[in-house]
C-alpha cells in the first residue's frame, strides 16, 4: 500500500471541540427547541420528549457555561427563569436546520 493512501488523518480540532458540545445526548435537541425564542424549563421538559430534570438542567448549566443559551431570572413574584439562545447558539440555528434536511434525506430510522 502507498505510504500517502496508509497515512492517518487526526481530526480537526475545533470539530472535536463542538462535537463535544452539540454530540452529547439532547443537547441538540435543546438548541433547536430554543432556536424559535426563550422558554421556561417547563416548556423545554415537555419539548424534549424522555429527558429527565436532573439531566435537562445539566446540560442547560453546560450550554450556559459554554456560552450558547443564557439564563434569565425575572423577580416576581413569582420568580421565573428563561432560558435562550445567546448570539453564538444562534448562530447554530440555520446549521441545525440544514443537519435536520440531511438526516430526513439520509439517514433511516
Amino acid at each position: 500500500m502507498p505510504e500517502a493512501e496508509q497515512e492517518v488523518h487526526a481530526c480537526d480540532s475545533a470539530i472535536t471541540l463542538a462535537f463535544s458540545v452539540l454530540g452529547k445526548r439532547w443537547n441538540g435537541m435543546i438548541l433547536s427547541v430554543l432556536g424559535p425564542g426563550p422558554s421556561s424549563f417547563v416548556s423545554l421538559r415537555k419539548a424534549v420528549a424522555g429527558i429527565s430534570d436532573t439531566v435537562l438542567s445539566d446540560r442547560l448549566v453546560e450550554l450556559v457555561e459554554v456560552g450558547l443559551v443564557s439564563r434569565k431570572v425575572a423577580v416576581g413574584p413569582p420568580v421565573t427563569v428563561s432560558y435562550e439562545l445567546t448570539s453564538a447558539g444562534a448562530e447554530l440555528v440555520p446549521t441545525m436546520q440544514e443537519l435536520g434536511v440531511w438526516a430526513q434525506r439520509n439517514l433511516r430510522r
